[in-house]
């Protein structure tokens, strides 16, 4: 079986859907599961032949100015499309709604294979972060609601990642397949505890609270200082470590410094050595993550893995599987109640410990498992596709730009290798080179016709809708300027 699995980001760019590609294709190799192959947008001075699978980099544009630390790649790249095409998968697998995908659909078109997409991330987050006009915000949505319709079958790594993604507009269905974690369960010896945490103040007995990730503020962590200010207030002792890099870095350091918590917090950056995360998270008591954001929380497994339970808030897709006092603990979305639940746990650190083995043994999964299940669902779906039963893949207005596109990504490559064919002496298929290019023109001028014919009845409807809401806010006004007004005239009255 081959695979080609898709990612916006893979390194030098590291981030939880990166980590998941690079797992799924190390074991998929290492295991003779499959036969990987990787596709993402090139990044500059990036070395891309150390893996031991292919990976196949394509052109991208600088987008780091928008979404900080990314490039968008350009999926209608022809060199890349016909590496990746020559590679012949048998299932293609994205990982992102946007490039990954429109890629993966002209792979489709090129290979006649299936598509399947993982929604790891509430891109509406993402969205409204770095897009501040409303309209923009819920036409970029639609789009990514599009692009993900479009594929065969939809994978989500939590139950509520499939609720934000039919929140957003999705009618299809879905399929839960949690990720797994590669760090190996247990926790690691003294000696290598000490050496990755020398330098920092942690006193023994003083209970040690975590964060690993992306240092960004939607991931709750401004809740958390204001949680520390109140323990810190009220005298109690502990210390707080934040793993990880991100755009917010210093203005969180900055609110460290004027809450007077210097001496209890700090941020090692970016740590990217597996082993030395695993000592970390061995050295710490607690694992903090009152995330809303993230629809899985891979480093809440990866916590559990070395014993160390979570506060998590309460109905967020990081809590799944999580029962509070048991192998986790539970808090609402409130700084004074997370305050409130560590200031308990803390008075009994054994017990602490026992919920942290107990997440040891209930919520962890390797990535072993979650891969295997993966494989074995590739060849359903393939098995599906071949008998002509799938059924979940929408038809959308842009297969009109996919297929027009790839027509003209194919004729530039006809063209392309023309001259070599020629140079070789084959001169008899000029005209059937000539051929091909016209045939590839009409269909293009076809395609987008019929692209440009769907574009004007939506435009139309999306004019019909706007003068409706119109009507609507100027008789509803008219109403309340009506009430506004017998209201006035009874009072004098």
């Amino acid at each position: 079986m081959k695979v080609t699995l898709l990612n916006d980001s893979f390194p030098p760019v590291i981030d939880g859907v990166a980590n998941v590609v690079m797992n799924y294709a190390r074991i998929m190799l290492e295991q003779g599961l499959a036969e990987p192959m990787v596709g993402t947008p090139r990044y500059p001075d990036a070395q891309y032949d150390q893996y031991p699978y292919p990976v196949v980099p394509y052109q991208s544009i600088d987008t780091t100015a928008i979404v900080s630390g990314y490039r968008t790649g350009n999926p209608f790249t022809a060199k890349a499309i016909e590496e990746m095409t020559a590679f012949a998968p048998d299932v293609i697998h994205t990982h992102c709604p946007v490039s990954s995908t429109l890629m993966a659909r002209i792979l489709r078109k090129e290979t006649d294979a299936p598509i399947i997409f993982t929604y790891h991330t509430k891109f509406d987050v993402d969205i409204a972060r770095a897009v501040k006009a409303k309209f923009l915000q819920k036409e970029s949505i639609k789009t990514l609601v599009d692009n993900i319709s479009a594929c065969d079958e939809v994978w989500v790594v939590s139950r509520g990642a499939g609720e934000n993604l039919v929140s957003l507009g999705y009618e299809g269905r879905y399929r839960v397949m949690p990720n797994g974690v590669d760090f190996a369960k247990g926790r690691v010896d003294a000696l290598s505890v000490a050496q990755a945490t020398k330098g920092y103040d942690l006193p023994e007995g003083v209970p040690v609270f975590l964060f690993v990730g992306r240092i960004i503020k939607y991931k709750g962590l401004p809740l958390i200082l204001d949680c520390l200010k109140i323990l810190k207030d009220e005298g109690k002792e502990f210390r707080m470590v934040f793993v990880g890099n991100g755009p917010d870095a210093e203005e969180l350091k900055e609110s460290v410094r004027e809450m007077g918590l210097e001496p209890y917090v700090f941020f090692t950056g970016a740590i990217y050595d597996r082993d030395v995360l695993r000592a970390w998270n061995t050295r710490a008591d607690l694992f903090l993550f009152p995330s809303t954001y993230d629809t899985n929380g891979l480093v809440v497994r990866e916590a559990a893995a070395c014993g160390i339970a979570s506060v998590l808030v309460r109905g967020s897709c990081a809590a799944e599987g999580i029962t509070d006092l048991q192998n986790g603990y539970l808090i609402e979305e409130d700084a004074a109640d997370m305050a409130r639940v560590l200031r308990e746990a803390c008075k009994d650190m054994d017990r602490v410990h026992e919920v942290g083995q107990n997440a040891m043994d209930e919520i962890y999964l390797s990535w072993d498992s979650a891969v295997r299940s993966a494989v074995d669902r590739y060849g359903a779906v393939i098995e599906l596709h071949k008998s002509c039963s799938m059924t979940e893949r929408k038809y959308q207005t842009s297969d009109h730009f996919v297929s027009a596109a790839t027509s003209l990504v194919g004729a530039t490559e006809k063209v392309f290798q023309a001259p070599r064919r020629l140079y070789e002496g084959m001169l008899e298929n000029v005209n059937d080179v000539k051929e091909r290019l016209q045939d590839a023109k009409d269909d293009v001028k076809e395609r987008i016709q019929g692209a440009k014919d769907d574009m004007k009845e939506r435009l139309q409807d999306a004019k019909d809708d706007v003068k409706e809401r119109i009507q609507g806010a100027k008789d509803d006004m008219k109403e309340r300027l009506q009430d506004a007004k017998d209201t006035i005239n009874k009072l004098l009255s």
